[in-house]
């Protein structure tokens, strides 16, 4: 079983639910993990890290991954967004559950919070309580970088997190440790690069690692193409490819 366990969808005509199914079978790939696209515009992300652009959709479309979910339910599962900011977070991350989504998806980017603070806090008890994960990506800033990141795993030992993209920049030796650590971080391989996924799998291990494409703004079978190239056993490849996302998530 291979699962993608980040991809972004959205009603854009290069982001679409539609899109993605294709690539997925195209990649061989089985099920894949889907949170909101569409807050940037993936085609000019330097612009948002650099700072020329801010994001123009800032409110997540959860609605949309929760049809694609129901529509594609042996394929689909989703991670709802929420903006820390909104004043009824936490209730509104509780009913994303009810609604079938599996976990929590926080965009710095996006919504510019700090993992200090204490509407994220909250929003991390939340999924301890109900068993699902935390998935971010980290900024080059104090206030939402890995060490503040890791410092929120810390902190909430009964959350398990995922940090995006194996941490921040080309080669994040801080996020690697830490997930060696941690029993409750983990590291998510889109757009990471292939020696830094090595040595992350020999640092934490591959229990610790998950196999991610970050769809659209990769394809999910050349993200899949670094893991298979891994110098890994069938049974450690397979915890990378599907079995880490599918206890995190609690799926059959």
């Amino acid at each position: 079983m291979i699962i993608d366990a980040h991809a972004h969808i959205s009603d854009t005509t290069y982001g679409s639910t539609e899109i993605y199914l294709k690539q997925l079978q195209q990649a061989g790939i089985d099920r894949g993990v889907v949170v909101p696209g569409g807050t940037v515009d993936v085609r000019k992300m330097t612009d948002y890290v650099t700072g020329k652009a801010e994001p123009e959709n800032p409110i997540p479309d959860n609605r949309y991954v929760e049809v694609a979910c129901r529509a594609q339910p042996g394929i689909l599962r989703g991670f709802a967004c929420i903006d820390p900011h909104q004043a009824d977070a936490v209730e509104a991350l509780e009913k994303s559950f009810e609604k079938g989504f599996r976990g929590l998806k926080l965009s710095p980017m996006t919504h510019q919070f700090s993992f200090a603070s204490k509407a994220v806090a909250a929003l991390a008890a939340c999924c301890g309580d109900y068993g699902y994960p935390v998935y971010s990506h980290v900024v080059y800033g104090p206030g939402a970088s890995t060490a503040r990141f890791v410092a929120l795993a810390r902190e909430f030992p009964k959350t398990n997190f995922i940090l995006g993209h194996m941490g921040f920049g080309p080669a994040d030796r801080e996020a690697a440790e830490a997930a060696a650590q941690l029993d409750n971080l983990f590291l998510e391989t889109s757009t990471g690069n292939f020696l830094h996924i090595q040595e992350a799998v020999k640092k934490a291990g591959p229990g610790k690692i998950i196999f991610g494409s970050e769809f659209p703004l990769s394809h999910p079978a050349v993200e899949l193409k670094k893991i298979l190239l891994l110098d890994l056993g069938d049974g450690d490849r397979e915890k990378v490819l599907g079995e880490n996302i599918m206890k995190l998530l609690r799926l059959s």
